[in-house]
């Protein structure tokens, strides 16, 4: 797939120069060389050890006074340097995470090198995989007075970051570090030269690398760290200027770490000038989705891309984030945040979330996972189309690859479901979900949801809600499940109350935007409501619900013209959406065009069938094509899906009432008053149903006696008409004296 063409003023970074490290474990010069978290060897130490005689597997995992060295990640296959023993020197000490791309220069190490340095930078990687962050900071800030190297201080840099002083390790990947080697050829403690030319780099020592290796007293000289001003301005001779760097023009990767440090200040503008408006290797000859990872893992240009989509975000800057994170996706297909923020934010529509995703280069990328991770993320997509591929696309995840419990997975199936409208399904398969883990973002919603339309079911709802605030105070969707509880009570300024609560703390959460809007609905404010569906159809562009909920609101206003053009806007983004198929009918009915909304309406059943979805849901759409059928004076389908409506909900008192009409056209007035009657004893009040009944029984009168039309004959038959009217006009009566306030159980939270 082409690149996203760059927006003016594009960015560049400085070309990062070659500098010696510690780390020499493989050629990194590229920009497309992965940088993750983990030293690189740390389970191959593990494998060369000698574990025939043991009794259990890995009994080295168990015993509790060794490090956690056994239980870090599985290292990707790459090329290692060779050592001589494995056991003598542990690979930790070597720091072959080198992030600063040194060519590989082989350098043969003596049985029993060990240094001070060596030894603390183990305990540094050790310390980071048990997070004690603090302990890891400690050495390595001693090791980097030593050894003044950049490889260290990006290291302490990441230690700072992982402890939440941003500004400290900001100011650490800003300073100034020396870029010239001496000449010179002494002898060092871990077989490097960390020395620079005007500088005492590393301490001197003297070991014995004889016998068993024993180390003698080390005499250490304190290196001189480079000035700072107040400015983070460099204090240097101008003749030093040329031998001196900061670590963020050094090293893409350090580039990157900069503006995370910005980012979580809240230094929004600051942190995009670090990284660029552009992607500055956009057009270097060194970008691309073609162009291959070195070592398998993920991109720092497709990290940066995605980190430039947030600052975008940030900044109110919707459609270029949208470009990042498509960039960032295409770049490496590896990068799931990117893929993430593209199907969460809803930033494209069904059908161009599929076409994107079907298109990413997959076997270019990942030649062995390519087949996995078209899958896995073809599962995540919106369920409005492609039903049999997506059907597909899950038996292959069960069966192919063995995922049938796996949450990802399983909540690929609730939302199918979910899509149907078939929430007592959808329950289940979120609650098998949430008994494997506690919390999972994508399907919380969902579950809540489901249980907010089975109403018996709202008292679970305010039981999950309570103890998600007791256990995730600080998670928007707490909140969002307090608010939906209210709003099944019908307590709309409560729940507005906590639907805003959840989009201030995470403002890209589109169920609370939507939710919030609904309360505005259900109490009535329609303009409100409009403005809450606005709103929301401003950021979350791809999605089509907040143009339909517009359209319903201004049905509801008689603005058919806006109303008009929200659903067609809606339409443009998703044309498989039956909810939104019945809508347009019912303003094609408005129009006065039955026959297109007779099709729209059919067209509606269509989809809904296709989906498998729960009738009940589908009762008012039947009755509408009933309606449609019946202004074309086409009375047996008219009667056909009248009837099918009596079929799934029989006590339905407009669907009896229908069907009476539909008898009484085809003049069979005794069926037409049966119809009416059932009506009436389900909805007693209905002033439109008693006039029918009337018209339909004098209409019967002069084909034979009052005795046979009702019991009781004429006079009985007025008494009742009489008394139904009565009814009819005590009602808003009694309604106006009765007491409007009413005591209720309040949900206390927080």
């Amino acid at each position: 797939m082409a690149s996203t063409p760059p927006p003016l003023g594009s960015f560049a970074i400085q070309a990062a120069p070659r500098l010696p490290s510690t780390a020499t474990s493989r050629n990194r010069s590229s920009i497309s060389s992965s940088f993750s978290f983990g030293p690189q060897p740390m389970i191959s130490s593990f494998a060369a050890g000698d574990m025939s005689t043991s009794s259990i597997p890995r009994p080295l995992a168990l015993d509790p006074n060794r490090s956690m060295l056994p239980s870090s990640p599985r290292a990707s296959p790459r090329r290692h340097r060779r050592l001589k023993d494995s056991g003598s020197r542990h690979p930790l000490a070597n720091d072959t995470m080198d992030v600063f791309q040194d060519s590989e220069t082989e350098q043969d190490l003596d049985e029993g090198e060990w240094g001070v340095v060596d030894r603390m930078r183990l305990w540094r990687h050790d310390a980071l995989m048990q997070h004690l962050y603090e302990t890891a900071a400690f050495w390595g800030d001693k090791i980097l007075s030593w050894t003044n190297d950049p490889n260290d201080a990006f290291w302490l840099a990441q230690t700072y970051f992982m402890t939440h002083q941003y500004s400290r390790a900001e100011r650490l990947l800003t300073r100034p570090f020396p870029t010239k080697t001496q000449t010179a050829e002494p002898t060092y403690p871990n077989g490097f030269d960390h020395s620079v030319a005007g500088f005492s780099a590393a301490p001197s020592f003297s070991l014995d690398t004889k016998g068993k290796g024993k180390e003698t007293q080390p005499r250490l000289e304190p290196s001189s760290r480079l000035p700072m001003g107040p400015a983070g301005l460099i204090k240097l001779p101008e003749a030093l200027q040329e031998s001196v760097s900061r670590l963020v023009d050094m090293s893409v990767a350090c580039r990157y770490l900069a503006a995370q440090c910005q980012v979580r200040q809240g230094n929004w503008s600051d942190a995009l000038e670090i990284l660029g408006e552009a992607n500055p290797f956009r057009h270097s000859g060194r970008s691309g989705a073609s162009v291959p990872n070195v070592d398998g893992g993920i991109k720092v240009e497709a990290s940066m891309c995605h980190l430039r989509g947030i600052l975008m975000l940030k900044l109110n800057r919707g459609d270029q984030a949208k470009l990042c994170f498509m960039e960032a996706l295409t770049l490496d297909v590896k990068c799931y945040d990117a893929f993430n923020q593209l199907i969460s934010g809803e930033m494209m529509t069904p059908e161009e979330e599929w076409e994107f995703v079907q298109g990413l280069a997959y076997g270019e990328q990942t030649k062995e996972d390519a087949d996995f991770i078209q899958l896995i993320y073809t599962s995540r997509l919106r369920k409005y189309g492609h039903a049999e591929e997506h059907a597909l696309t899950r038996r292959r995840l069960v069966e192919d690859f063995k995922l049938s419990d796996n949450p990802d997975i399983l909540y690929s199936f609730a939302d199918a479901l979910f899509t149907q409208l078939r929430w007592a399904d959808c329950f289940v398969i979120t609650t098998r979900i949430l008994d494997l883990v506690a919390f999972h973002d994508a399907t919380m919603p969902l579950h809540i949801a489901c249980m907010y339309h089975l109403s018996y079911l709202h008292s679970k709802l305010f039981v999950l809600a309570h103890e998600l605030v007791d256990k995730e105070p600080e998670n928007p969707i707490s909140w969002y499940a307090v608010g939906v509880y209210y709003l099944s009570s019908n307590k709309w300024s409560q729940a507005r109350q906590y639907f805003s609560k959840t989009s201030l703390m995470d403002p890209r959460f589109g169920p609370a935007w939507i939710a919030f809007a609904h309360t505005f609905a259900m109490e009535g404010e329609h303009d409100h409501a409009v403005t809450a569906y606005s709103t929301c159809a401003r950021m979350f562009v791809g999605s089509h619900l907040p143009l339909l909920f517009v359209g319903m609101e201004q049905i509801g206003l008689s603005n058919h013209s806006l109303a008009d053009e929200a659903l067609h806007a809606a339409s443009a983004a998703c044309d498989s959406d039956p909810l939104l198929m019945n809508e347009l009918g019912v303003m094609a009915f408005t129009h006065g065009d039955f026959q297109r909304g007779a099709d729209l309406f059919q067209r509606s059943l269509d989809l809904a069938q296709v989906t498998q979805s729960s009738q009940k849901s589908w009762t008012t759409t039947y009755l509408n094509l009933g309606t449609c059928c019946r202004k074309l004076k086409d009375y047996e389908k008219a009667k056909t899906n009248y009837s099918r409506v009596l079929e799934i909900e029989p006590q339905h008192p407009q669907g009896l009432g229908f069907l009476g009409m539909v008898y009484h056209h085809l003049g069979d007035t005794d069926q037409a008053i049966v119809k009416y009657h059932e009506a009436l004893s389900v909805d007693p009040i209905n002033g439109h149903l008693i006039e029918l009944l009337n018209l339909a029984l004098e209409s019967n009168s002069a084909c034979g006696s009052w005795e046979k039309i009702y019991p009781g004959g004429e006079e009985a038959f007025r008494e009742m008409m009489v008394s139904l009217k009565n009814k009819l006009r005590e009602r808003p009566r009694r309604a106006a004296d009765d007491d409007p306030s009413r005591s209720e159980d309040s949900m206390n939270v927080g």
